[in-house]
């Protein structure tokens, strides 16, 4: 005889004692993205409508090029972590592993773009 309940018999869907630190980034990252998105739209609308020369030299200014780039790591690893737990939910077996890594890798490739294009705009 044995004495578990049916929660306990699930297979795979029992707790993986990540889940406060998953919610603490998702909170730390929901705060600066509520803090960098105003700043980032006042800066961009700052510099937006100049001729190419204008532009370039305002994001050549370090204040907006570090907001532009904080704007978008801390948005792009948000958007992945939810992306990654709307796989972990609703997704298994191989499809859910490879959504999970061409999503990371689609992150990344983004970051490296953004990050490329901010440094080629500023130098």
């Amino acid at each position: 005889m044995r004495f578990l309940t049916d929660r306990k018999r699930a297979e795979g869907l029992g707790s993986s004692r990540q889940g406060t630190h998953h919610h603490w980034q998702m909170m730390v990252g929901s705060i600066a993205l509520v803090l960098l998105v105003p700043v980032f739209i006042f800066t961009f609308g700052a510099g937006f409508g100049g001729t190419r020369e204008e532009v370039l030299a305002f994001f050549a200014r370090p204040f907006p090029a570090i907001v532009t780039a904080l704007t978008l790591y801390v948005a792009i690893t948000h958007f992945t972590r939810e992306a990654q737990e709307a796989i972990e939910d609703y997704v298994h077996g191989a499809t859910g592993k490879l959504l999970y890594v061409g999503v990371n890798l689609f992150s990344w490739v983004l970051i490296a773009a953004g990050l490329f294009a901010l440094v080629k705009i500023a130098l």
